[in-house]
């Protein structure tokens, strides 16, 4: 008589120290391993997310329904363009997303008013994904609040093929005080949506990066929009009374560790 003996399913393998850790971050961590590489399941999602990534970096601004949307905030709306005439050329001549096409300085030269506090850019960026899914409900907070404050709000400008010194041309063509632009920041592989606030005091052609604030990762999944529009409208409040921004002017709001 053979001795038969059950089959015994295999142990299971030991606990990664790493997977608690998982539910606070979307980084790729404890992935786990198959031999020498990772699992298929990591394998295709990293490829997926990669995917996501470059079909943000190609996306497009909804611009009929971002139009049609700000006509709520009963504001005059102008669309306008960067010098660089498609996507590609875009993302090859990042130097042309920071200057206006002639054709839009002279719209804005139409609808100028004789001065601003505000001038409020929606760009697409380097993720037209992030600014269309997420620009409206964060305007809906930060809007009244700049509002209510007093603040006199420049026409709004709807820019395409849009990098962040963009805003500074069309700050000082709108004779805003500050302007602050809302685009799509570069995709990551755990973020292809992530939006970015960033301002400036008294814009104007050739400020760089220092002059400059940022409220980064706006998004349902990283800064939710009421603690964005809260920050957001306290620094520009400071800004305009200090009459500075950028590298002089501090994050005091103490907002994200709430």
């Amino acid at each position: 008589m053979s001795d038969l003996r059950p089959i015994l399913p295999p142990p299971d393998p030991p606990a990664d120290p790493w997977d608690g850790l998982r539910a606070f971050t979307a980084a790729r961590i404890a992935l786990g391993r198959t031999g020498s590489s990772v699992p298929l399941r990591e394998a295709l999602a990293f490829r997926l997310a990669h995917a996501h990534a470059r079909d943000a970096v190609y996306s497009e601004l909804e611009t009929g329904r971002l139009l049609a949307a700000l006509e709520a905030f009963q504001l005059p709306v102008v669309p306008v363009r960067s010098q660089a005439e498609n996507r590609p050329h875009y993302l090859q001549r990042p130097d042309l997303g920071r200057v206006l096409h002639e054709d839009s300085r002279r719209a804005l030269k139409e609808i100028a008013p004789a001065a601003a506090d505000v001038a409020i850019i929606l760009a697409d960026g380097l993720s037209a994904t992030a600014l269309n899914q997420h620009a409206l409900p964060l305007l809906n907070l930060l809007l009244p609040q700049l509002r209510e404050a007093g603040f006199r709000i420049a026409p709004l400008t709807l820019a395409e093929h849009a990098r962040v010194a963009l805003s500074d041309e069309i700050g000082s063509r709108l004779h805003a005080r500050l302007a602050l632009i809302l685009l799509g920041e570069r995709p990551g592989l755990s973020a292809p949506d992530s939006l970015g606030a960033y301002f400036t005091y008294a814009p104007r052609p050739g400020r760089t990066d220092e002059a400059r604030n940022c409220v980064s990762n706006i998004r349902p999944a990283g800064l939710p929009y009421e603690a964005a529009a809260d920050k957001l409208f306290l620094l520009v409040q400071e800004a305009l009374r200090r009459q500075l921004s950028g590298v002089a002017l501090k994050d005091e709001t103490g907002l994200l560790g709430q």
